[in-house]
């Protein structure tokens, strides 16, 4: 039995968490429930799974909740997510919450040497190296739940990584890659948010855009595989189906492949080293027609050349990335901006940081502080001009 505390119950991944706890009751137990402010969503979860306690980052939603449900304790703020991750009563900490905030729940949760089912893909990026070495010193475990790392975790399957040559991740390339990349400029929100194989939440969805999510799992990838950048690669596959592949050092390379369906990954990231029998979509050999691959395009990728300078400076620099990103999606999510701004804006920001080369939290969250300011500076400048 794994009792689960799931962050982020109310989005696409604790959708699919949900899913699998229903599919497996005597293997999965959820005991603890949180999300950002659909507390709506959160109280009906938390009905059906009679959890005692939840928790919302937003202290208005928080307040809701409390005064239409009665049945256990509700728990507000970023520190409550840490809370339920750090509980005695959880083996395992599903983190699907988007954002930066996800951070010191992860920290919480391997700190205590739980298994850390990561969907929060923020926790590596701002401070992979301390996560890891955490992780060592307690005894707890990150298991990725993008679909990516899942895959090189599983043709890895213990394999020490000096036998690993190079690791690949696909990219579908997103809503534009058949598109002039001068005509997405003044792309609408519900443009960009028409991704054509997952469905995700908005945030990483808008970062499909730009490729600058995928840049994210090359940063991801460096701490969790112990791999150099120029061992990471990634390669445009449309179809979705190849979701890594794993070159060893004889010549050798090794795919994974499933349909796009993030539970997948989400049960393997629970259910490791073992492998439950699942009633989940098989992936149908005899009508693959085609599987095609291909570089990504500079024009339609510009955040993956960002996210490459960010490793390449090190430091603080991939927690500005990302707090910089998460800004300005917020930004052309909310019309203040234009889709063509996003990446230059996030490279405005990058060019003017200074990496502070000594990471602590405290100089990661500093970090992220400064970067969310100078992108609304930036951002402000440009509806100005």
């Amino acid at each position: 039995m794994r009792r689960v505390a799931l962050l982020g119950a109310t989005g696409s991944i604790g959708s699919a968490a949900q899913d699998l706890a229903r599919a497996y009751p005597d293997r999965i137990r959820l005991v603890s429930l949180a999300a950002r402010s659909n507390y709506e969503g959160l109280i009906r979860a938390a009905e059906e799974f009679r959890v005692p306690r939840i928790a919302l980052v937003d202290k208005e939603a928080a307040r809701r909740a409390r005064e239409v449900w009665k049945r256990g304790e509700v728990l507000e703020g970023e520190e409550a997510l840490a809370a339920l991750a750090e509980e005695d009563g959880v083996d395992v900490v599903v983190n699907a919450v988007v954002g930066g905030v996800g951070l010191h729940a992860t920290v919480a949760a391997l700190s205590r040497g739980k298994r850390v089912a990561l969907a929060n893909k923020e926790s590596i990026v701002l401070a992979g190296e301390l996560l890891l070495s955490l992780a060592k010193g307690s005894g707890g475990a990150l298991i990725p739940v993008d679909s990516e790392h899942s895959g090189v975790t599983q043709c890895l399957a213990g394999r020490p990584i000096s036998d690993v040559r190079r690791v690949t991740l696909t990219a579908s390339g997103g809503p534009f890659l058949r598109r002039d990349p001068a005509s997405i400029q003044d792309a609408t929100p519900q443009e960009v948010l028409k991704h054509p194989t997952w469905s995700m939440g908005e945030r990483i969805t808008v970062d499909c855009a730009t490729l600058i999510n995928k840049g994210f799992e090359i940063i991801e990838a460096r701490w969790l595989f112990g791999l150099s950048p120029d061992r990471l690669d990634v390669v445009i596959h449309p179809q979705s189906i190849v979701h890594a592949f794993v070159e060893f050092v004889d010549g050798s390379v090794l795919a994974q492949l499933s349909v796009p369906d993030m539970r997948l990954p989400l049960l393997y990231a629970l259910s490791a080293p073992e492998r439950w029998g699942s009633e989940l979509p098989r992936l149908p050999l005899s009508e693959l027609s085609t599987l095609s691959f291909e570089r990504p395009d500079p024009l339609r990728s510009p955040g993956l050349t960002l996210a490459r300078r960010a490793l390449q400076a090190g430091g603080t620099s991939p927690a500005v990335l990302n707090a910089a990103d998460e800004e300005a999606v917020r930004l052309f999510l909310g019309k203040k901006i234009r889709f063509g701004d996003l990446m230059p804006l996030v490279e405005e920001v990058l060019g003017a940081h200074r990496p502070q080369g000594t990471l602590t939290l405290d100089t990661i969250l500093e970090a992220d502080r400064w970067a969310r300011a100078r992108l609304h500076e930036a951002a402000a400048n440009v509806a100005r001009g």
